[in-house]
């Protein structure tokens, strides 16, 4: 760490890698906070969670009782043991609840004026924050699982939607309506994502086994279909068509930079795509337990080196690095399965739900043994961890 001081005061190194490097320990030093509690105001199971990426400040929840609750995570207490507190909820009272299960819930990218749900009860809504009334309300004629807003569309306002329907739904809101459809799944469309980089490619994972990247301002507007076997399968193979996983596709995750894509399949494999050529990296995750018939959301890293991904596996959450595939870690804390976990990148820390009705906040350990610790049990640790190495070792050596 002194070494990375002194080469950045000395204007020897990129004060991004000290950045990097120190972000890289936090994630690698998670533990379950033991001092912050999140109020436990669902009923039954957590299916999504959303930090808002504005201040980071205020967190969604969505539960399968169909009750969405607005976190503040900030410490207002200045109490070394705090509860953090809902601000409002949209409770089993409150006149435009959601009937069944919210499955999504996401802020609208650029202020917290504003946020979105999707149900069980074949409806998306647009929240006015301030108010808690919605804005206005999409309704489908099948039970809605997923929906994605863009985070860097500055041309267009459309939300993607996934329903049990196979047909992918484009609702835009500035005219308040429904306007085309994405054709060429067979099966339900279990998630949806917006790439980070680019604004009009839209990710599709469906019980069909495939996972589709659309352009969408083209009239065929399916660019890829991505073919886990990278075209080597035999041509005389029964299959028509190129598939992802082996069974239901049911998580999505485009990484920081937008370049690979993370998929989740009950084949129990997580998959490492190239975004632009479709391409499978062959990255190996080895099994990652997967039994949910729904979608699953799980998350990336952001300014680490390497990345990691954050998947629910059971009632633990696993930590992979996303380029080479190790598991870094194992979270256990939950007493029942983890179905969402979110990233806040300012703190390095993690927040997950699970069917236990909590919320759970992992943060970094407040100390990382030193080099000259006697512990022997550290050390090898220390030495295997290939992120650790990554991040300290060279410039340790400069200093």
């Amino acid at each position: 760490m002194l070494g990375f001081i002194s080469a950045r005061q000395a204007g020897l190194e990129d004060p991004l890698r000290l950045r990097r490097a120190e972000s890289t320990r936090r994630v690698l030093s998670l533990e379950l906070n033991k001092d912050k509690d999140i109020e436990r105001i669902h009923g039954s199971g957590i299916n999504t969670l959303d930090i808002e990426p504005v201040e980071s400040r205020y967190m969604l929840s969505g539960g399968t009782d169909g009750v969405i609750v607005l976190y503040d995570l900030e410490n207002l207490s200045q109490k070394p043991c705090y509860t953090c507190k809902a601000v409002c909820s949209v409770g089993r009272s409150h006149p435009n609840v959601h009937k069944f299960s919210v499955e999504t819930v996401q802020w609208y990218p650029h202020d917290t004026g504003m946020f979105t749900s999707s149900s069980f009860d074949k409806t998306l809504k647009i929240w006015d924050t301030n108010t808690l009334q919605p804005a206005d309300v999409f309704h489908f004629a099948e039970t809605v699982y997923s929906h994605h807003m863009s985070p860097v569309a500055t041309k267009h306002c459309l939300i993607a939607v996934g329903t049990k329907s196979p047909k992918v739904q484009l609702c835009d809101l500035k005219s308040g309506s429904c306007s085309h459809i994405l054709q060429g799944h067979k099966q339900e469309i279990l998630a949806v994502s917006w790439s980070p980089r680019y604004e009009y490619i839209l990710a599709t994972a469906s019980a069909d086994s495939r996972v589709k990247l659309w352009d969408v301002r083209r009239a065929s507007a399916c660019l890829i279909t991505l073919d886990q076997h990278n075209g080597e399968k035999s041509k005389a193979s029964s299959e028509a068509e190129n598939t992802a996983h082996n069974g239901r596709v049911n998580g999505l995750c485009f990484t920081n930079d937008g370049l690979h894509l993370l998929t989740f399949g009950t084949d129990d494999r997580m998959r490492l795509w190239n975004s632009s050529s479709g391409e499978n990296t062959l990255v190996n995750y080895g099994k990652v337990c997967n039994e949910s018939r729904k979608g699953l959301k799980f998350t990336v890293s952001h300014g680490c080196s390497p990345e990691f991904a954050f998947v629910p596996y059971g009632s633990t959450i696993a930590i992979y690095t996303i380029y080479s595939g190790n598991r870094m870690a194992m979270l256990g804390g939950h007493y029942s399965s983890v179905d969402c976990c979110v990233f806040n990148p300012n703190f390095q820390e993690l927040y997950s739900g699970g069917r236990d009705g909590n919320i759970l906040a992992w943060v970094p350990s407040l100390r990382e043994p030193e080099p000259d610790d006697t512990s022997e049990e550290l050390r090898p640790q220390q030495r295997l961890n290939p992120a650790y190495e990554d991040a300290w070792s060279s410039s340790d050596e400069d200093g």
